[in-house]
């Protein structure tokens, strides 16, 4: 007997200051919902919002509505302005330190700066919770880290056994 697949529920946030009021359009969204959508999520979004507050807002409504996993783009840099990583761990009860170092390792050879971005993953009830840079490339490089383990990361914050050999 196979399992039934199951439909994992994405939301992309965008967290910037300047698209959140108008400023220039949302570019790093759109491209994350598509690659969330490839990696084989049901997605909403992008959700345009400032840094700050916001972002630990909207992930307690995404974690009250039981999306399987958040992923937010932008705000993780070194500005003072740039607040996600602390916001998103106000809501976490787990970090995944490994996700967020291998995203910083993904870019870095293309762009040194990568590793400058302080972005968090991690778990929140039943959320997954994965902070990505703010760039196009940035969202590029993170989702190939988190694409091909996605969902069974998803399936093991909900409780699933890894994976054995038949």
């Amino acid at each position: 007997m196979t399992a039934k697949p199951t439909t994992v529920r994405a939301m992309a946030i965008t967290v910037s200051n300047r698209a959140a009021a108008g400023v220039y359009d949302d570019r790093s969204g759109p491209v994350l919902v598509d690659l969330l959508w490839a990696a084989g999520c049901q997605v909403d979004g992008p959700v345009v919002i400032p840094d700050g507050d916001a972002v630990e807002a909207i992930l307690r409504e995404a974690i009250e509505a039981r999306y399987d996993v958040v992923v937010t783009t932008g705000g993780t840099g070194l500005t003072p302005q740039d607040l996600t990583p602390e916001m998103t761990r106000r809501v976490l009860d787990r970090e995944i330190p490994g996700i967020a170092e291998a995203i910083r390792m993904e870019g870095r050879d293309k762009v040194p700066a990568a590793i400058l971005s302080r972005g968090v993953a991690g778990v929140a009830g039943r959320t997954l919770i994965v902070n990505l840079p703010g760039s196009t490339g940035g969202v590029r490089d993170g989702m190939a880290v988190l694409g091909p383990v996605l969902l069974h990361a998803v399936d093991q914050v909900g409780g699933g056994d890894h994976p054995r050999p038949e």
